[in-house]
């Protein structure tokens, strides 16, 4: 077996991608209330700030940063994903091996997990999160896409409401920051 380690930094700032298991699903879009139901509910207990997020049909990236001291990303996403399980309808689609664990076959088992370094790469993951239904042709704009905090920070001026322009126009970049 694979020796996995992860990167466990008090009070920082993660990237995060989080896929289901069945790629060709919409459960995360079709089920949205009872995703924010479960991250609210998590939050209550373990407290963390959602600096961005886009939740697409099949997966979700988001950016936390834990309060100072804390670590423990790992329980935040284990509660997360099995609260949104618990309230979907029961497929019977399960292997035998998630069956003998107990697993309901929505989740991947594992998440991306990205520790961010400086306010650059903070930037660029929150970019990348935000223009990401338009990279997957989920929408030509990204102001077109609801599930996402990018709303969020247009209100906040922080964004224009035409950032990275309309998908037929672009330049095959997506809006991501270049180089400086």
């Amino acid at each position: 077996m694979t020796s996995y380690r992860r990167n466990f930094i008090p009070g920082g700032s993660f990237f995060f991608t989080v896929n289901l298991d069945d790629r060709k699903r919409s459960l995360l879009i079709d089920h949205l209330d009872v995703l924010r139901a479960a991250f609210r509910q998590t939050r209550e207990r373990h407290l963390f700030a959602i600096d961005a997020i886009v939740v697409l049909p099949d997966h979700l990236h988001t950016i936390w940063t834990l309060p100072e001291h804390d670590t423990d990303f790992p329980t935040r996403w284990r509660l997360i994903k099995s609260e949104f399980s618990r309230h979907l309808p029961d497929t019977g689609k399960v292997s035998p091996s998630r069956a003998a664990k107990g697993e309901r076959g929505i989740w991947q088992r594992r998440y991306w997990e990205h520790t961010l370094r400086d306010e650059t790469d903070f930037a660029r993951h929150m970019d990348y999160i935000h223009i990401n239904p338009v990279k997957h042709g989920l929408a030509q704009r990204v102001r077109d896409w609801m599930p996402s905090s990018f709303h969020r920070y247009v209100r906040l001026g922080i964004y224009p409401v035409d950032w990275a322009g309309d998908r037929s126009q672009d330049d095959g970049r997506f809006g991501e920051r270049g180089e400086n």
